[in-house]
């Protein structure tokens, strides 16, 4: 029995739930999302939540289950307050800097690296070496922070590269006399 496919998802106030043709839709404040849904889990929008239940025993099923209910509480979560990742850049001239729907970035390659920012994504540089990225959609912003560390990753002798804000980097000594 999955643990976290037991809990129905609580709508908040302001927030709306609906199945249609496959697809559950939640609005609230910050947009709408949408969820396609699966056919081994079984949904019902309650008075102020949605339940998910396997729609049978067999083991298929029972495995979609906390996914599926995980991925409805997302679709709460981000209508209602939205997602954000902060990274953050260490190293000598390492610095990014949002210009409209692109982020520039130079880090100690012979050119700089632009990207472009998805919709329904936002990007903010409050110092020159910290990005926040924030948006409703929790998979885009992960996506995309993953993809903005992936230019230089954390090595592990100095530190110096992208990281998540709270990450530890294990660091390796350097050579003994």
């Amino acid at each position: 029995m999955s643990r976290i496919g037991k809990k129905p998802v609580v709508i908040p106030g302001g927030v709306t739930a609906a199945i249609d043709n496959g697809t559950l839709s939640v609005k609230g404040p910050k947009g709408t999302l949408t969820l396609g849904l699966s056919d081994l889990v079984t949904y019902e929008v309650e008075e102020g939540a949605i339940a998910v239940q396997p729609a049978n025993q067999t083991k298929a099923a029972r495995s979609h289950w906390g996914m599926q209910r995980t991925l409805v509480s997302n679709l709460v979560e981000g209508v209602t307050n939205g997602f954000v990742k902060v990274l953050e850049i260490k190293g000598v001239g390492y610095r990014a800097a949002a210009q409209g729907k692109n982020l520039k970035l130079q880090l100690g390659y012979s050119h700089d690296v632009d990207i472009a920012v998805p919709e329904g994504i936002e990007v903010k540089t409050p110092d020159n070496t910290t990005v926040e990225i924030s948006g409703i959609d929790k998979q885009k912003v992960g996506q995309l922070a993953a993809e903005i560390r992936r230019w230089r990753k954390p090595e592990p002798y100095k530190g110096k590269g992208i990281k998540y804000r709270g990450e530890f980097i294990f660091r390796k000594e350097g050579k003994k006399k």
